[in-house]
């Protein structure tokens, strides 16, 4: 995709340093919630894709998200059902299909383990004006997705 707009290479490589240190930070918070949740850091990663989902997931669609094989979403998914965070239940639609879904209640035992970084989140964007918020979650929006794209494509 080409822009109208020309990125500096210091600029590239400064966005890329943030990139990365931001995806490092936020990894090392989600092992840590994983581990205060008796949770492996893909146990707990796969736990909140399954709890993002709009309502009961199958394990294809973990695998594809997690870009982890089937089998060992099967493994997960075994774990996090002895753990009490899901439970299998039958597609309503398709009774042969079997669907995994977050246990009702669960998601505020989670969801607590990331407070702080909504604290922090809500602080830091009340440094932006309404105008700059939008250009940042348009900024986002789009990197998103384009890495989506990236990773989908292989």
């Amino acid at each position: 995709m080409t822009s109208e707009h020309d990125v500096p290479v210091d600029e590239l490589e400064r966005f890329g340093a943030y990139a990365r240190e931001a995806g490092e930070l936020a990894a090392t918070l989600h092992v840590r919630a994983a581990e205060r949740m008796g949770l492996s850091p893909t146990d707990g990663k796969c736990l909140d894709l399954a709890a993002r989902a709009e309502g009961p997931v199958t394990a294809g669609r973990i695998a594809e998200l997690s870009g982890l094989s089937t089998g060992a979403v099967t493994g997960v998914i075994d774990r996090l059902e002895r753990a009490g965070y899901v439970r299998r239940v039958r597609d309503p639609h398709d009774r042969r299909k079997v669907l995994v879904e977050v246990v009702p209640g669960d998601e505020d035992r989670f969801t607590q383990l990331f407070e702080g970084s909504r604290r922090t989140l809500r602080e830091v964007l009340s440094r932006f004006s309404p105008d700059e918020r939008a250009v940042l979650e348009r900024y986002h929006r789009e990197l998103v997705e384009a890495f989506r794209q990236r990773v989908a494509g292989g």
